[in-house]
């Protein structure tokens, strides 16, 4: 590989001539040879919209000239794109700030741009990546501030969309199955009807205030860092800094969520609790997520020696050796995402405690595990609603069967005749494995024409006056 030198404040270092990082970026990338977790495109991304509206600020503030600025907010373009993501190599094992990155994305763009001005880089890099690419800032504010703003974009791009489709889905089947009246079933046991679209419906609820919890994350998600500089005196920075660049972030973004300044900017660079209550409703999202496939799959199961009131699509072998077999595939890829997201939600709490003094130095892992966490969720949401949801229907036979056995439609008589007299009369039916009916009659506590007028399932679906 053809190389050149570039030089920092440590000395000089080899750098691949076809690559617009410079030294401290190939520092890094020599010094952490941890794992394969890059560090994510998201990361990049928020960087890229944060270095464009710093410039643009530093432009208005009359600190940077516009020929630089047009540059560096060419180069952001870019990089935004997508187009220039090989020349972000670092792993998430890194320093604990980010400034690797930091500095990873200030030596690329300033390369970049000094291209875009005609020059070439390897030779002259006529914009600086510290004096103008960072002006006016530090690690300590551009990481956390292009975490968030990573964050943010991605759960109105991905996440929310996402709810949204298996929300509808279950709206859908919710209407559907209005009417059809099954038992329920409380610690794994029989209880008493329900129809199985309001089984349903607790889903769609589920999913509903997942959006709303994510609202009222975002309260606090878009308080942004920036301006903080090093230690959250906005020391280098001017008074005016921050809320500019975040009236310039939401031009650029146009999210639904505003960013603002976050109003005590030590808080902002040494915690990130506003990144726990995040994580924590991304696992609430995943409990009910847990909680969903677990019902799907054991509603499904069989198809002759389970349950089996509802039939899911069929979609690959479920085995190597058992011809026919297909399993609840879907659910299985959901679970393990939602034990994945919990897991992460450890992560992101034990690292969000370590804020020493002005500086949380765990600020990588914390991006690393909530954006997995975004990715998988709504991923898992797709693929389940379009692979599994859509196609659920119900087994009219089994649902019917369970229902009339059911033991538990006892309680609709406990009005009539008292507790005492129903459970007799449940007892009895189970020790002879005969019907409700059969004992009420047999005992002498109803006639036949008694239990069938107290004993209807389909109105034991509601309260009543």
């Amino acid at each position: 590989m053809d190389y050149r030198i570039e030089k920092d404040t440590m000395g000089e270092i080899n750098v691949p001539n076809n690559k617009y990082w410079g030294a401290q970026t190939q520092r890094s990338l020599e010094n952490f040879p941890i794992g394969d977790e890059k560090m994510p495109k998201k990361i990049i991304e928020g960087f890229a919209y944060l270095k464009k509206a710093c410039a643009i600020v530093n432009k208005n503030l009359n600190k940077l000239d516009e020929s630089k600025t047009d540059a560096i907010c060419v180069a952001c373009d870019e990089v935004i794109k997508g187009k220039l993501y090989d020349e972000f190599p670092l792993v998430v094992w890194q320093t604990g700030s980010g400034t690797q990155s930091n500095m990873n994305i200030n030596e690329v763009i300033s390369s970049r741009a000094s291209e875009i001005l005609g020059k070439d880089f390897r030779v002259e890099k006529i914009i600086h990546p510290n004096d103008d690419v960072n002006k006016g800032q530090s690690s300590n504010d551009t990481f956390p501030t292009a975490m968030r703003i990573a964050f943010v974009l991605d759960i109105q791009e991905r996440l929310i969309p996402a709810i949204n489709v298996l929300k509808i889905t279950f709206e859908n089947k919710s209407k559907e199955f209005e009417n059809i009246v099954k038992i329920g079933r409380t610690h794994l046991q029989d209880a008493t009807p329900l129809t199985l679209g309001q089984e349903i419906s607790a889903y769609v609820d589920m999913l509903d205030k997942a959006l709303n919890q994510i609202d009222d994350a975002m309260k606090y998600l878009v308080e942004l860092a920036i301006g903080g500089t090093a230690v959250g005196t906005g020391l280098n920075s001017h008074p005016d800094f921050s809320p500019m660049v975040c009236e310039v972030l939401n031009t650029l973004t146009n999210t639904k969520y505003a960013f603002k300044s976050h109003p005590n900017k030590f808080h902002a660079l040494t915690a990130h609790d506003a990144e726990v209550v995040l994580s924590g409703v991304l696992t609430a999202l995943a409990s009910n997520l847990m909680k969903i496939a677990n019902d799907i799959r054991w509603l499904s199961s069989g198809p002759r020696c389970g349950i089996g009131e509802l039939n899911i699509p069929e979609n690959e072998p479920g085995s190597s050796i058992m011809p026919g077999k297909v399993n609840p595939t879907q659910s299985e890829a959901m679970t393990m995402v939602a034990v994945q997201v919990m897991g992460n939600n450890t992560t992101v709490s034990v690292a969000a405690s370590q804020g020493n003094f002005e500086l949380n130095v765990f600020k990588p892992v914390i991006a690393l595990n909530i954006l997995q966490s975004i990715r998988l969720l709504s991923d898992t949401m797709l693929a389940f609603n379009d692979n599994c949801a859509v196609g659920i229907k119900p087994n009219l036979e089994n649902i019917n069967k369970y229902l009339n056995d059911s033991l538990m439609l006892v309680t609709a008589l406990n009005p009539y005749i008292g507790y005492e007299k129903a459970a007799l009369i449940a007892k009895t039916a189970h020790k002879n494995g005969t019907t409700l009916k059969q004992e009420a009659v047999n005992l002498g506590i109803l006639s036949q024409e008694e239990f069938y007028s107290y004993v209807k399932p389909e109105e034991m679906i509601a309260a009543k006056a």
